[in-house]
């Protein structure tokens, strides 16, 4: 690291438990995210911002004025044109040294493989099951690190799933069927921050894998009710016949 670099991570590496080599670790790291929405945006602007060496962005669609009261990584100057674009030059302002590759198109199961085998952790910002299912297949059978957030109306959860741990369910553990509940903030809406939320805890456990720090949510599934303001914390167990990950 040279001094610039020293001085811009300066309180992170003050913390005993990161120091120096543990930010050289998160400048050698690959972060993928799949969804520049709500949720991608706080969590790339913070992972681009902690130091994360290379972020790989994935999404196909265009940024609209719809998307401005919670996508924060894009502007009114931004409108028209493609959402990993316009997070690229946001993340780029924010953290000019990191790496930031842009994918403006839906990926195939081949091409989602390869996406995935090439990063340390995956960031699941998408809004659909059938995009969560398949990044899911592809995170167990490459035993990637899967940190997936959700948030819909004023209600949010999140999740950390890692087939590098034994005993850790995969989403599939925790959702059999999803399309009677595949709902979106299109048809039923969404409150601003609360996105902003669960995007942020996903860029921290984020860190939490590539450091080895503290205790991730891997078997846990932690629930928002943004109406009380109360959390709640549920274990999440190993599904023996589990479809995807029981094999």
């Amino acid at each position: 690291m040279n001094d610039e670099q020293l001085l811009r991570y300066s309180r992170q590496i003050m913390l005993p438990e990161i120091d120096v080599a543990g930010q050289q670790k998160l400048l050698d790291a690959h972060v993928l995210i799949i969804g520049m929405g709500g949720l991608g945006s706080p969590a790339a602007m913070y992972l681009a911002s902690a130091g994360i060496g290379q972020l790989t962005i994935i999404d196909d669609d265009i940024v609209e004025l719809s998307n401005l009261q919670r996508q924060i990584a894009h502007g009114e100057k931004d409108l028209g044109k493609n959402k990993v674009d316009s997070a690229k030059e946001t993340l780029l302002s924010l953290n000019p040294e990191i790496t930031v590759n842009a994918i403006h198109h839906r990926l195939n199961d081949d091409e989602l493989v390869r996406e995935i085998t090439t990063a340390d952790v995956v960031v699941d910002a998408s809004d659909n099951f059938t995009t969560r299912f398949a990044i899911n297949q592809a995170c167990v059978n490459t035993k990637t690190p899967l940190v997936s957030g959700a948030a819909i109306r004023m209600e949010a959860q999140i999740s950390v799933f890692n087939p590098q741990k034994t005993n850790s369910p995969c989403y599939r553990c925790l959702y059999k069927e999803g399309n009677e509940l595949d709902e979106s903030c299109t048809e039923t809406g969404v409150l601003a921050p609360l996105v902003g939320i669960i995007g942020s805890i996903q860029a921290l456990e984020t860190l939490k894998i590539l450091l080895n720090l503290g205790e991730t949510l891997t078997g846990k599934l932690l629930l928002l009710d943004a109406k009380t303001m109360e959390w709640r914390s549920i274990k999440l167990k190993k599904d023996p016949l589990c479809p995807v990950c029981s094999k």
